[in-house]
């Protein structure tokens, strides 16, 4: 390295040299330390001062020809005197042996005959002079670059070309950008004198302005460049004699966009012709510049601009606009303003010693921003452990040596410049202070060693130095007083360190007297280092400790990142991906996975790749996506690389514009509304829009017109009067043009209105007087052939003309504010245009004292005042419907009554669509035109209701509003994660916590259920969280079996119908560390008296705690509902057993009279219903879970169906009567029907209550069926059995919803057949609960007559608390209407009697008392 060079030079001239300086600070000393820029310092003083060693003249860009010499100038200062040397693009030139190139005097570089051809360029390139003290160092001046001029060649020349008398012309020639300068023009052979008429553009082409008939001949140009001349072809250029034709007027030259830098000139070239002759002016970021005022603006020939002294507030866009007085042109440039680098802050000289750490600071501006480098003694520094650049553009030099010593230079470069600064850096002997305060260059960590030290003891060695912990990048080190100080409350420490083999030393201090450890960090894995340890006192350093040898921990041996990587994109849907191999693979690498999301989204995917390329396909089109490549060995994955972002290719947009509409302005003329197209269609950037339109009879001949991206309106102008156009628009991007939107027509008016005259008097004029306001309203004039621009209003007390307000000509109403109360004002309405002002109109109105609080005030306060409608309003639309598209989209579609039949708009009439939801009251309506029958309104919120309301205008008549038609958004994931996370722990038991949260601001849905997520280590993955799923939407929730004194950490995530959403920030919670006690920082929660804490039955060890029934009294229940079932058999079968064979006879007669041969005669209120029923509606199986939300995991049993569905029964027809009571009878067989099995089909069953509180779940009845299944018409007399398996199938399904539902078993209730048998319950079905949303959802308690009883029944689950058998089926059917029990009553009438009847069910009401009284113990 340079600098060691510099050290062996140093040594060797040492002694010259000192010499030299004590003899001059014997004869000088004043002069000395004038020429050193210090202080005088004593003859025994040994501080080294900052020597002065700079440039005094830098070289410079320099442009030269061929053949011709060039100078590039330096100059540096110092005492001695410097060697100058030159580098031509990084290398030394030997200027001894050159003959072309010799070193000045001075010091700067003469370069004679410069030599340059296609193949040989010698003498350009970048130059740099190097300056070089031997007892110094060295330092480098910023870099030149010489550029020779190539040979001439024209990229344009000029062309025969005619102008009238005092138009403009331009003569084209372009040649090589370096060639600029030595271009010239001739006129007819001769020398051509540029002018204030006749300019030179920067690029070489002629600008003649204001042409006369001097200025025709013939033209070329000339570049001399150093070798023969190079002559332009000849052109002649005409002078036509004035003309009183106009011609188009268009451009010669635009303006093109220019680079500058500050303090340059600028010309933005700009020539325009035609008849008559334009005049051009500039403006800037649509500003009008002043070029008359200004000092740095000049309007050149032709219209050109220059700007002089370029600065950074010039750069902008630029507008050249032509005009003549019959049209104007306009064209544009940008000016783009760049600044060599500049520093803002300069390095410093430092004073130091050995073993400290220093930075030298450097900060720099620059347009581009610069890029900054360091170099010493005129070599680059590399980067490495002991040089680093730190904040951008800082150098950190650690552990000092003393080759160190030197000059450092910061050196700053863009695009356009290049600078340098540099410092001297003097590292003294450790004995030798510092002399100033410590500079703010040197790091906390060395500025200990600053201080003077005094005479006295110093301290011996630090005692048992160890190392007490040693990690991969860190080393703690502990050490004992030393022994001359065995308190050492006043000692400091310096811990000495440095690898193992390399003699430059670091070191760290202790942070406070009397602190005997340190930890040393940013260590290397698996590397030696040596500590030393060395003790300071008042009086300076004591004696250094033993070396002590340590080795750091080797890291595991995982990848590193993959280096370069890099992605672009292939397609308009897919990118693809490159990297390399890590450069710390530690290992073979196995394969790669590449993770890429989609930027906005935080939907992470990733793929395995084996290759160092990857191709991705399918991606969204003109989307951002990022990436990022993980390399995985055989211990794992490594060090993921940075996030590379990169956007898919653009295409042709995928979808028309939304929502055009069309406005009839007059006969001429329609303006065009449009929306551009979803953005997931647009698939880039939309760069315009092409407007398509065609008369209605003349579809062929159709006209284009584009409009920019930004423009989402345009008037066509120019139409014909009275005719029916067609229109349509189609968006743009680089690629092409999308689809167009469908034809859409409109009618130009016949005629246009009268302007000629005033409008006529206003046709009504209303006034309500406030407490300090008074509301005016108003009707239009009745003649609207007049052209009515606006209304103005007068007003003041006792006469109108104190004030004056003009409000537009759409505008029904005003509200006259900052009124005095209890005053008399005189108020005027006229009408105006641009003709003048109408006939007034005249109302007067007194406004109220303060003390009126009328109904009418509140009214107008609180909600706005109608506008008084047109004479003749139109009828508002019909039919408005709202069609819900997706969660952010709806369609609003509607019919207008004002329309044909076939509802086809062909006037000029447009519709006004409105929107708002009520959540939060207080939102304003949205509004947008359409003309068409729908519109679709997008951006709205998922899951919300919103309303909408439709009126349609024409010309000046507008209509009310329509009705309202309401639609809610479909729901979307929840995009808000639950609030208000807390974890408590549970009082008396420390391993169960209780978590809380709320609900997600934005649920965007009914949640379902919650996820718990808890885990001992918060960067853990995610996957290896332990999961806690929450069903429905409780908001609280129990965890045991956890680790006492254990931090936890807990997330919580919301799903509802659509998915899962974000998760919650992780909140962290430790366990109580003794049983008892609570957590540190909690307390314990108020659950409420409607809180319960979940059930469940298997135990688990993070479930909730289980039932505490115990398992005996559950044996009693299921061993008593047994019992109670046989005797009920019992009862029935005895009753059964007493039937006669007339009754027989009369069950042959009614299964005949199915067919409608028999007809029963009776009276339904012959005979009331016995108690039997004993109104078993209001009965109901009641959970014993309390929760206030159904258990989600029950399911309804649905109505078994047959081949055909169950009706309604209606009860005022007797046909109807008579045929339900043979259908109801018809299940019975003479022949294989016992009596017993009859008797179950027509008795009533019954529920059992097992709570008496309210129920918890709406019941929903079914009716019965009104006609016999097909399978029982034909089979009258056969026996109606169930199927197989039945009960074993129920027992099953009810257990199963035990296990499933990990909660107290619930009694639920199910509708079913109303003759299933009592002993064989229906079978439930696999499948998820069924609802018929048309059939109502009734608790049973509200049932009270026994007229409105329907046929249904109901199926009681009793599960079995705290085991997995099978809970036992209670079925219990509803009992018949009162009419049909009535007759099954007078058929049984000669079997038994009414009497016998009470007596047992007197017997079996008892039986059930008992049975309630078990149950609910």
């Amino acid at each position: 390295m340079a600098a060691e060079r510099g050290a062996r030079r140093l040594l060797s001239t040492s002694s010259f040299w000192l010499c030299c300086l004590l003899l001059l600070g014997r004869r000088a000393p004043g002069a000395a330390a004038a020429r050193s820029g210090s202080p005088p310092q004593s003859p025994g003083s040994s501080i080294r001062t900052f020597t002065p060693f700079y440039f005094l003249v830098e070289p410079m860009d320099t442009l030269s020809i061929r053949g011709s010499s060039v100078v590039l100038n330096c100059s540096a200062y110092s005492e001695p005197s410097p060697k100058i040397e030159w580098k031509k693009d990084g290398t030394f030139l030997n200027l001894v042996s050159d003959d072309r190139r010799q070193l000045l005097p001075d010091g700067s570089l003469f370069i004679s005959n410069v030599v340059h051809s296609k193949h040989n360029k010698p003498d350009e390139g970048y130059y740099q002079c190097v300056a070089t003290v031997e007892s110094l160092g060295t330092i480098v001046s910023r870099t030149a670059k010489l550029t020779v001029a190539g040979l001439p060649r024209f990229s344009s020349q000029p062309e025969h070309s005619s102008v009238y008398v005092g138009d403009s012309a331009i003569l084209n020639c372009e040649v090589n950008a370096d060639l600029v300068p030595f271009v010239r023009w001739e006129q007819n052979r001769q020398p051509l004198l540029l002018d204030d008429r006749v300019l030179k553009l920067p690029s070489g082409t002629l600008v003649i302005s204001n042409t006369t008939e001097g200025d025709g001949g013939l033209y070329r140009c000339i570049v001399e460049s150093g070798g023969p001349p190079k002559y332009s072809d000849e052109a002649e250029l005409k002078v036509l004699p004035g003309s009183d034709v106009t011609s188009n007027l268009v451009f010669l030259k635009q303006p093109s966009s220019l680079v500058r830098i500050i303090g340059q000139s600028a010309v933005l070239p700009c020539v325009a012709s035609g008849l008559p002759l334009p005049t051009i002016r500039w403006m800037k970021n649509e500003e009008a510049l002043d070029t008359e005022r200004s000092e740095r603006l000049v309007l050149l020939a032709g219209g050109s601009l220059e700007i002089s002294d370029v600065m950074e507030d010039d750069a902008g866009t630029y507008f050249c606009v032509a005009d003549n007085g019959n049209e104007t042109v306009e064209a544009q440039a940008e000016l783009t303003v760049q600044a060599q680098p500049e520093f803002l802050k300069q390095p410093t000289n430092i004073y130091a010693h050995e073993s400290m750490d220093i930075v030298f600071e450097c900060e720099v501006t620059g347009k581009p921003t610069p890029t900054v480098k360091w170099v010493k003694n005129g070599d680059m520094v590399i980067p490495s452990d002991y040089f680093k650049i730190v904040k951008e553009h800082n150098l950190q030099v650690l552990g000092l040596v003393k080759s160190d010593e030197g000059f450092y230079q910061c050196i700053a470069e863009n695009d356009v410049g290049n600078a340098q600064a540099g410092a001297q850096l003097i590292i003294l002997e450790h004995d030798v202070a510092i002399p100033t305060l410590p500079p703010t260059s040197l790091t906390s960590a060395t500025t200990d060693h600053l201080a003077p030290a005094t005479s006295g003891p110093l301290p011996s060695a630090p005692r048992d130095v160890v190392a007490s912990l040693v990690s991969t990048r860190f080393i703690k080190l502990t050490w004992r007083t030393p022994a001359s100080d065995p308190h050492g409350d006043n000692l400091t420490y310096s811990v000495f360190y440095t690898k193992e083999g390399i003699t430059r030393e670091r070191f760290e201090n202790t942070s406070y007297p009397g602190e005997m450890q340190v930890t040393v960090q940013n260590l290397m894995p698996a590397t030696v280092y040596i500590f030393r340890v060395m003790a300071h006192n008042k009086h300076g350093s004591g004696e250094s400790s033993a070396p002590l040898r340590v080795e750091t921990q080797p890291e595991v041996q995982l990848p590193g990142p993959a280096p370069n990587i890099r992605a672009y994109a292939t397609s308009p849907t897919s990118i693809t991906v490159t990297w390399e191999t890590p450069l710390s693979g530690n290992g073979e690498i196995q394969n790669y996975k590449l993770y890429y999301m989609e930027k906005g989204t935080d939907k992470e995917q990733d793929v395995d790749v084996s290759s160092h390329s990857h191709t991705i396909n399918g991606l969204k089109k003109y989307t951002e996506y990022s990436f990022r490549v993980v390399a995985y060995n055989k211990h794992g994955p490594g060090v993921s690389t940075q996030d590379v972002a990169f956007q898919t290719l653009s295409d042709v947009p995928s979808a028309a514009p939304q929502n055009l509409s069309l406005e009839v302005r007059n006969s001429k003329s329609i303006m065009i509304h449009w929306q551009p197209p979803p953005l997931a269609t647009q698939n880039g950037q939309i760069t315009g829009y092409k407007i398509r339109y065609r008369k209605a009879s003349r579809k062929s001949d159709v006209t284009e017109t584009l409009v920019p991206g930004t423009q989402l309106s345009q008037l066509i102008e120019g139409l014909d009067r009275g005719t029916e156009y067609n229109f349509r628009v189609a968006a743009l991007t680089v690629n092409g043009t999308g689809p167009a939107t469908d034809w859409l027509s409109a009618e130009t008016f016949e005629s246009d209105l009268d302007e000629t005259r005033v409008p006529e008097v206003p046709s009504s004029l209303h006034v309500r007087p406030l407490v300090t306001s008074i509301v005016v309203s108003w009707t239009p004039p009745e003649n609207q052939n007049i052209v009515v621009r606006g209304y103005a209003i007068g007003y003041g007390i006792g006469s109108p003309h104190a004030q004056t307000i003009k409000v537009d000509y759409k505008q029904r109403y005003y509200t006259i504010e900052n009124l005095d109360p209890s005053s008399h004002y005189v108020i005027t309405l006229k009408a105006f245009n641009n003709v003048g002002e109408g006939i007034p109109l005249y109302e007067s109105a007194v406004t109220r004292p303060h003390t009126d609080t009328s109904e009418v005030d509140l009214f107008v306060i609180n909600a706005p005042y109608t506008p008084v409608p047109d004479p003749t309003p139109m009828m508002p639309p019909v039919g408005v419907q709202a069609s819900i598209l997706s969660h952010d989209t709806i369609r609003i579609t509607w019919a207008d009554n004002s329309l044909p039949k076939h509802q086809k708009i062909t006037d000029s009439r447009y519709y006004t669509v409105r929107w708002k939801t009520n959540i939060p009251a207080n939102t304003k309506y949205k509004n947008a035109n359409a003309t068409t029958l729908s519109y679709l309104v997008t951006g709205l919120k998922a899951n919300t209701l919103y309303e909408f309301s439709v009126m349609v205008t024409k010309g000046r008549r507008s209509s009310t509003w329509s009705m309202t038609a309401h639609g809610t958004t479909f729901e979307l994931v929840p995009t808000s994660p639950p609030k208000d996370v807390t974890v408590v722990s549970k009082e008396g038991k420390p391993r169960t916590i209780i978590v809380n949260w709320q609900p997600p601001s934005e649920a965007n849905g009914k949640i379902t259920g919650y996820i718990i997520y808890y885990s001992t280590d918060v960067n853990a993955e995610i996957h290896d969280w332990v999961i806690e799923p929450v069903v429905g939407n409780r908001l609280t929730h129990q965890i045991q079996e956890l680790t006492l004194d254990t931090p936890y950490y807990f997330k919580i995530q919301a799903r509802n119908s659509k998915g899962m959403g974000p998760m919650s920030e992780a909140v962290q919670f430790r366990t109580p560390k003794a049983s008892g006690s609570a957590g540190k920082g909690s307390r314990l929660p108020d659950l409420g008296s409607d809180y319960k804490t979940p059930m469940n039955g298997n135990n688990s060890p993070h479930g909730s705690p289980t039932s505490p029934l115990d398992s005996n009294m559950l044996l009693v229940i299921i061993i008593s509902v047994g019992v109670i079932t046989i005797v009920v058999v019992v009862i029935i079968a005895i009753f059964c057993t007493k039937r006669t064979t007339s009754h027989q006879k009369k069950k042959r007669a009614a299964c005949k009279s199915v067919n409608g041969s028999h007809k029963y005669k009776g009276n339904a209120k012959d005979v009331k219903p016995p108690d039997l029923w004993i109104h078993h509606e209001r009965l109901e199986l009641k959970p014993i879970d309390k929760s206030p939300d159904p258990n989600p995991i029950m399911t309804d049993t649905p109505i078994p169906r047959n081949s055909q569905d169950i009706t309604p029964v209606d009860n005022s027809m007797d046909s109807n009567i008579h045929q339900r009571r043979n259908s109801y009878r018809g299940h019975e067989s003479e022949d294989s029907m016992s009596t017993l099995a009859g008797r179950r089909g027509m008795r009533p069953k019954m529920m059992m209550p097992f709570d008496s509180q309210p129920p918890q779940q709406s019941i929903r009845n079914t009716p019965s069926t009104d006609t016999m299944p097909a399978s029982s018409s034909q089979t009258c007399c056969t026996d109606h059995q169930d199927p197989e398996g039945a009960t074993s199938s129920s027992y099953l399904a009810s257990s199963q919803e035990e296990d499933s539902g990990q909660s107290l078993p619930t009694a639920h209730v199910r509708p079913s057949h109303p003759l299933k048998s009592f002993a064989v319950p229906a079978i439930p079905p696999p499948g998820p609960p069924t609802y018929d949303p048309t059939l109502p959802s009734t608790p049973l308690l509200s049932q009270q007559a026994l007229s409105h009883h329907i046929h249904s029944m109901k199926t009681a689950s009793i599960g079995t608390l705290g085991r997995s058998r099978p809970p036992m089926p209670v079925v219990v059917p509803s009992a018949p209407e009162v009419q049909e029990t009535t007759r099954m009553l007078e058929d049984s009438e000669s079997s038994y009697e009414p009497d016998e009847l009470t007596k047992e069910m007197a017997h079996l009401e008892g039986l059930m008392k008992d049975l309630n009284a078990i149950t609910t113990a």
